[in-house]
């Protein structure tokens, strides 16, 4: 311990917060079991608050005998972790839904959890420690631990896992299109157009459409992506809500349009890949527009929603998880989250002169970029 002084309850301090950091991972475990077992729409179907045993009757699938004494033990994690609300009522306890179980309901972000907790994330995070100490760059902790594919690779290969990534993807856009069409109507105000750059399944694409008739929109993604949303086979396929959908590479090419929105893709890629999208993007307007750019929207922009690491100066929670999510990204893609002068370099040597950000998504921001 060295010469410093520590007194016993500092050590023990020390002890429970170390233990608590190791076995940290069973939280997320947690969470994927209270998702696998139904737990959230179990409560939400008795109204949003049961008792164990009220709980056990409510679960779509009945668990068997020799486990039902358990589910207490799961659920007194949840509760400590505020994943839900609990009470004591006579001798036992009773369970409800709060603000972050609601969003687990059926509809919401469980799939999200369910992707965060796949057998080829947790995986990639367990390779973190060896990919530290390898040589070069050539691999990812995600491509040690599955068979040396990128998550990309792995989702046109397996089909269950593209499954779960496209229905997180999808979640996600949900929670937060409502968001985005509620906090930032000003972005859409003088768009004729949209091109929603890796846009997957177009819930978003099509939440813009819906709330903003006047755009057109359009979908870019690889064709794995998007096979299922049409059998027609023709690269560009018809969507019935004013939303298109292109097969293609945002490396290769973007089609023209008013706006290019880049939701959640940047975070997935390194700098120089960034600036090779950028730069598509800077064309699609360029290609749109002429090159008489205003410099402030009104000739076309590039919308980015992603976090902006400390901006503008978040709570201890949450730039906790823009740091988690960070790592997240450092094991997958070995990209990153970034602080806004990492924005700002990219940006410019992408071709783009002028941009303003808006905190107004929580973890995410809203980056108007301009040419």
């Amino acid at each position: 311990m060295g010469s410093i002084a520590v007194s016993s309850a500092e050590l023990l301090q020390a002890e429970a917060d170390i233990i608590r950091h190791s076995v940290g991972y069973l939280k997320s475990i947690a969470l994927h079991c209270a998702v696998k077992l139904g737990i959230p729409d179990a409560l939400h179907r008795c109204g949003g608050s049961a008792s164990l045993a009220q709980l056990l009757a409510a679960l779509p699938v009945p668990l068997p005998p020799t486990k039902q004494p358990y589910l207490s033990r799961l659920m007194k994690v949840l509760a400590m972790e505020g994943v839900f609300v609990a009470s004591a009522s006579g001798d036992d306890d009773v369970y409800h839904l709060n603000t972050m179980s609601r969003l687990l309901l059926e509809g919401g972000m469980s799939p999200c959890v369910m992707l965060s907790t796949t057998p080829q994330f947790i995986g990639s995070a367990m390779r973190l420690g060896q990919w530290f100490l390898s040589e070069g760059e050539e691999a990812t902790a995600f491509m040690m631990a599955n068979g040396g594919q990128i998550p990309h690779d792995t989702g046109a290969h397996d089909v269950e896992f593209n499954s779960v990534f496209n229905q997180a993807m999808a979640a996600d856009s949900r929670h937060l299109a409502d968001l985005v069409v509620r906090e930032c109507v000003e972005v859409f105000k003088g768009i004729g157009s949209l091109v929603d750059v890796a846009g997957g399944t177009g819930t978003m694409a099509r939440a813009i459409a819906k709330a903003f008739p006047h755009v057109k929109c359009c979908v870019l993604d690889l064709p794995h992506v998007i096979q299922d949303i049409s059998p027609a086979p023709a690269p560009a396929l018809a969507d019935n809500n004013n939303v298109q959908f292109i097969a293609g590479d945002m490396m290769e090419f973007i089609p023209p349009a008013d706006a290019i929105l880049l939701k959640y893709v940047l975070h997935n890629w390194t700098d120089d890949d960034c600036v090779k999208i950028l730069t598509r993007c800077r064309e699609a307007i360029i290609s749109q527009h002429g090159t008489a750019a205003a410099g402030n929207g009104k000739n076309g922009k590039v919308v980015i929603i992603d976090a902006v690491v400390g901006a503008p100066s978040p709570g201890v929670d949450v730039l906790q998880t823009q740091l988690l999510m960070d790592m997240e990204m450092m094991s997958l893609f070995m990209a990153k989250e970034r602080y806004e002068h990492e924005w700002s370099k990219i940006f410019m040597e992408a071709g783009f002169t002028n941009y303003k950000i808006q905190s107004t998504l929580g973890l995410r921001s809203v980056i108007e970029l301009y040419i």
